[in-house]
């Protein structure tokens, strides 16, 4: 104990020393210099604001550890949502749900009382959402990764009151991805999420529904969300308790909304698309067996070729594809999928059955960064810096009146992203773009790892790192790209591009 108290004394009086502006950059003005902090001319009850949010940012570091999976209930699969009158009706409406027995839970939820519906759709198709707001408080839907026009994004711009309703439409043009739709209301899409607001989309393309992959949906074909989260002593998520302005994390474990979950499959191969639905808490998947599986697909589309791996990291945002072969497996196999602390997330159930034993297409996308562009030059180049209350893009925080970068629609520019260490070391910035799929060039100078070597829409960023992205715009509008901790989003570490 007095160990730690000696380290968080050391870490105080380092960052009183140094700060927590942009390392040794000087305000340009009066309103920069306001906003930079100033220890020495802070007011008492001002540096125990600061020593409370270094020790948040400190939780952080050292997430509290999640329960393992007890497995009494079968997994939620959500359901699929068919088209209505010409368009897909999605509601954000309020209510209870009963999470732990006999015990209802105040939730948010899409068409239900928490989470959402799937939302599957073509390439080439003219598509429709009617979006309704049944909350009592403003919100917006925000659909991650979709190739959409800016006045259809769902950004903070695109308010939709209590009680209105509003119509997308868009043509969708882009290839079979898993992308994913939440609140992005400026100031609170943190505490909507955490309630329950997350739905996925599945986008199906020619290529796809010729590849011959596990695509029975709920039978060889899973959604899987997974979300931390924080009960109080009444079960309750109380959002305000538990909140973290560098990422609120929770010890309990809710995949699909289900918790203590277990997943019966058959004996063949089986698709398993994972989201990274939380705040802010990082997952490392793998099996308990030791046993490689094959990832397929990225945030944005295949990969080039079927990837064999131990284990994956998703930090906020992101998503990835994978292949499970559970017909190695016996009926009383004792098999689950971990975190990095062997954790069991998710305990599967083999039965004999099968539906699908083909085997996997050695070829997947023709996915490539192109010589032309690893010779353009870099046009944008944008730092993340700071913690809790005080992250900045470019020394900047969001503002809703400013638009700080052009692009034209339909030119490839690079981006290059770097996340600037504080005095505390700095966090990992899972950085996300709207409206588009990017490319990752560069990391620091080096190729991309192979699992990152496909379309992307969200890129975990390291301290000191710096990173390449090729970046176009299929569509006209408005586009945030932002810190996906929504925490950090809320707080301001978030910008707008305008593409014209």
């Amino acid at each position: 104990m007095k160990s730690k108290f000696w380290i968080f004394s050391l870490l105080i009086s380092t960052v009183m020393i140094g700060g927590c502006s942009a390392g040794d950059a000087q305000p340009e003005n009066e309103s920069e210099k306001n906003q930079a902090m100033d220890h020495t001319k802070m007011k008492p009850e001002q540096k125990m604001g600061d020593m409370e949010e270094m020790e948040g940012h400190m939780n952080h570091v050292n997430p509290p550890a999640l329960n393992d999976s007890t497995e009494e209930n079968e997994l939620a699969v959500p359901p699929l949502l068919e088209p209505k009158d010409g368009s897909y009706p999605i509601t954000a409406q309020q209510g209870t749900t009963e999470l732990f027995e006999g015990i209802q839970t105040e939730t948010y939820g899409y068409n239900g009382s928490f989470l959402g519906p799937v939302i599957r759709i073509k390439r080439g198709d003219a598509v429709t959402f009617k979006t309704r707001n049944g909350l009592t408080e403003p919100t917006t839907f925000h659909w991650h990764g979709l190739d959409i026009p800016g006045k259809g994004d769902g950004g903070p711009h695109q308010i939709i009151e209590p009680g209105e309703t509003k119509y997308v439409k868009f043509t969708v043009n882009q290839e079979a991805s898993t992308l994913w739709f939440h609140p992005h209301q400026k100031g609170i899409t943190a505490e909507q999420v955490y309630k329950g607001l997350a739905g996925l989309i599945y986008v199906e393309d020619e290529n796809s529904q010729k590849l011959g992959l596990p695509d029975h949906y709920g039978v060889n074909d899973f959604p899987l969300v997974f979300q931390d989260r924080q009960f109080d002593d009444k079960n309750q998520l109380n959002f305000k308790a538990v909140h973290n302005d560098d990422g609120t994390i929770g010890n309990t474990l809710l995949v699909n909304g289900t918790l203590n979950p277990k997943l019966t499959v058959g004996a063949e191969k089986v698709r398993l698309r994972l989201l990274n639905g939380s705040n802010a808490r990082n997952y490392t998947f793998k099996l308990n067996t030791g046993d490689s599986f094959q990832q397929i697909a990225t945030d944005g589309g295949f990969l080039n070729e079927p990837l064999e791996m131990s284990e994956i990291t998703l930090t906020p945002g992101e998503r990835a594809e994978i292949i499970v072969d559970f017909s190695r497996q016996k009926s009383d196999s004792d098999i689950a999928l971990l975190n990095e602390e062997d954790t069991i997330l998710l305990p599967f159930k083999v039965k004999k059955e099968q539906t699908n034993s083909a085997e996997l297409p050695e070829s997947l996308n023709d996915y490539k960064v192109t010589d032309e562009e690893r010779s353009l030059s870099v046009s944008k180049r944008l730092e993340l810096f700071g913690m809790g209350k005080h992250v900045t893009i470019n020394k900047k925080q969001f503002d809703m009146n400013r638009i700080d970068f052009t692009q034209k629609q339909g030119e490839t520019e690079i981006w290059e992203v770097y996340n600037k260490p504080d005095p505390m070391g700095g966090m990992i910035h899972p950085f996300h773009i709207h409206g588009t799929q990017f490319k990752i060039v560069s990391i620091d100078g080096e190729d991309p790892p192979e699992i990152l070597q496909g379309w992307k829409d969200t890129v975990a960023i390291e301290p000191g790192q710096t990173v390449k992205l090729a970046v176009k715009f299929k569509n006209k509008g408005i586009y945030m790209y932002h810190c996906h901790l929504l925490e950090h989003e809320d707080n301001g570490m978030m910008g707008q591009v305008e593409v014209n």
